[in-house]
């Protein structure tokens, strides 16, 4: 190995927001569409800690055509005197110039979410031309940026009575790869603010179409208004959704939840408007207050005895969904993107509050905490069943065979990086597709008619599925919260099922079968469905495969004046091996779609639309989206 020198020369030193160019995803964490976005809620971010400390109440995001974005408020406004240590004016200092910002002085803000102050000198850093106006003073100030870089020195301009800062910037096409902004994604992030910070108002519009998207959100419930928001159309266990507000050891907090008779848990986390994704101590807290008062209130009054030991947190959780919220002097996130709470002080203050308000409420509503616990004994009662089913399952699943089951053809290769499954709807179909692969990487597990529907059913019943048992076996990693990615035996599983109705719906209950007792494969990117081909499309010698109604208009249009043969493909059994390697297990040439959930609590709506036992829900549904539907068989 060539020796190389190693001198003072060798050492890079990058000024102003060069680091940020150089490693962009160190700060935003990624250049992809998350990264893109994370853009616009880091200016958001700067108007709600105006807000938060009680300066100005309104603020909108535009998205304009030309990838431009537009963030403005009616607070302060950006500082644009002289700074006495850069000798700049504070505009261009807290634009230009990494950790500088009013979020380190507890003078300018008591509560802030952005603790490192480099929000928005990063946007102007991945920008490649930003302007900013500040109206303030009695003025208005503007400057311009490029890459980071002044283009010149901040204009004093007109006269004005307003306050505020507008930001309008045009993200580099040399650092996203991908500039296509998501309203969805936008529209979903400030109505989820406008609930955690009542009585302000958020606009959002959306100039890039010829006719304008807009919306404005204002809430006075708060999160009691989100939690009721995230529960529509659920079916609720109590009627009054639990609220508390208060202050703990210097800790403000809000926190809401309520209970459906679904089994899923939801819970979200903010620590200062900023979504902890990975919880944190103020999530801790919140359990700890439920399980312990549900604990003590059931033994109290006699819904549990003391031979029966406690309800466990996951038997407390089950059906709940819960939204608690902290705001705090000194946060102390892990990393720079926020997504878990390190701060000791808001476990114990969250604990102290939501169990000093929870008991409350139980003795104002008695029929509420009844119904509450009666659930949560159901949900102890059914986890031990479901338990010993499970068990009973793994255990024989490791004892036969590490024996598979029987209808599986395995694939050689024991390395789950270049393993694939196909799991195939039919015995018929999983002929041709076990002659068709390659036996090397991939599987074939071929099941019979329509699982279960797992959306309507316990962990017991289930496993009690002969089909749905397979699987679990198959797949070699356990189910539900047994369920271990790293034992997975298959990095790519693909559902493959014929392109009609019926195909159609026993890919949705695999879906739903996936999303809720094996989600991580759907996280990790390991899930995906087979596209068939719907049409052989045969002139002379010449063939082609029409994948959806568009491929064969084109192809048909390119064979305009020959005699051609066009072949409806009903199922997969009708498609010879050699038919179904070229087109659709071929890696080559075959359609994957990779299947992900962007928005986990709106997936978690449309199954319980879909798959539960609301017939109203799903009737609505399908006549609001009739029209869209396409590849019916009538």
């Amino acid at each position: 190995m060539k020796k190389s020198e190693y001198n003072a020369k060798d050492i890079s030193v990058l000024k102003g927001l060069d680091p940020v160019r150089k490693r962009p995803g160190m700060f935003i964490g990624s250049t992809g569409l998350d990264g893109l976005h994370h853009l616009i809620f880091e200016c958001t971010d700067n108007f709600i800690d105006e807000f938060m400390s009680g300066y100005g109440t309104e603020g909108t995001v535009v998205l304009h055509a030309n990838n431009q974005i537009e963030v403005s408020d009616d607070g302060r406004g950006i500082p644009v005197d002289t700074h006495p240590q850069t000798k700049k004016s504070a505009l261009e200092t807290v634009m230009t110039t990494l950790h500088a910002g009013g979020k380190f002085s507890d003078k300018a803000y008591q509560v802030s979410g952005g603790l490192h102050g480099v929000g928005i000198s990063v946007v102007c850093a991945l920008s490649e031309w930003m302007k900013v106006e500040v109206s303030r003073d009695g003025y208005k100030y503007s400057q311009e940026y490029k890459e980071g870089r002044p283009l010149g020195k901040v204009k004093k301009g007109e006269k004005t009575k307003k306050t505020g800062t507008a930001i309008m910037f045009r993200p580099d096409k040399k650092i996203f790869k991908e500039i296509n902004f998501s309203s969805k994604r936008v529209i979903d992030h400030l109505r989820q603010q406008a609930y955690l910070t009542k009585g302000i108002k958020l606009n959002f519009i959306d100039k890039r179409k010829d006719s304008e998207e807009k919306y404005s959100f204002y809430f006075e419930g708060g999160i009691l208004s989100y939690v009721r928001f995230l529960t529509r159309g659920v079916e609720s266990v109590h009627p009054n959704v639990f609220y508390c507000s208060g202050e703990k050891e210097g800790v403000i907090i809000e926190a809401a939840f309520c209970y459906s008779e679904e089994y899923e848990i939801y819970e979200e986390s903010f620590a200062n408007n900023i979504n902890t994704k990975e919880g944190g101590t103020h999530l801790t807290g919140f359990r700890v207050a439920l399980t312990k008062t549900i604990n003590n209130y059931a033994k109290r009054e006699g819904f549990l005895k003391e031979e029966d030991g406690n309800l466990k947190g996951e038997d407390i959780r089950e059906g709940l969904t819960g939204v608690v919220s902290v705001k705090i002097k000194e946060p102390q996130f892990e990393g720079q993107t926020k997504t878990k709470l390190g701060n000791v002080e808001a476990r114990t203050a969250t604990e102290n509050l939501v169990s000093e308000h929870l008991v409350d409420f139980f003795e104002r509503n008695p029929q509420d905490a009844k119904a509450i616990i009666s659930k949560c004994i159901l949900s102890a009662k059914a986890r031990k069943a479901a338990r010993a089913v499970r068990e009973t399952v793994l255990r024989k699943g490791a004892l036969e065979g590490l024996s598979l089951p029987g209808k599986l053809a395995d694939c050689s290769s024991k390395k789950p990086e270049e393993s694939e499954l196909y799991i195939i709807e039919g015995e018929s179909a999983a002929g041709s597709c076990k002659g068709a692969r390659d036996r090397h990487f991939q599987a074939i597990l071929p099941l019979k008619g329509k699982i279960l529907n797992v959306e309507r059913a316990r962990l017991d019943k289930i496993l009690a599925s002969k089909e749905i048992k397979s699987l679990v076996i198959a797949l070699g990693a356990a189910i539900a919260e047994d369920f271990d990615i790293e034992k997975l035996r298959y990095h790519r599983i693909i559902i493959m099922a014929d392109a009609d109705s019926d195909g159609n719906h026993i890919k949705t209950l695999l879906l739903t079968l996936f999303y809720r007792y094996f989600r991580p494969v759907i996280e990790k990117g390991y899930l995906y469905i087979a596209r068939p081909p719907l049409y052989k499309i045969q002139a002379g010698k010449r063939v082609e495969y029409a994948y959806i109604e568009a491929d064969k208009a084109e192809i048909l249009e390119d064979m305009k004046g020959t005699s051609v043969d066009v072949q409806r493909y009903k199922g997969l059994g009708e498609m010879n091996p050699d038919q179904l390697w070229e087109t659709t297990m071929n890696p080559e040439n075959r359609i994957l779609l990779q299947v992900t959930a962007e928005d986990a609590k709106e997936a978690d709506r449309i199954f319980d639309t879909l798959m539960g036992q609301e017939v109203v829900l799903r009737k609505n549904f399908i006549k609001t989206h009739a029209k869209k539907a396409g590849n019916i068989d009538i």
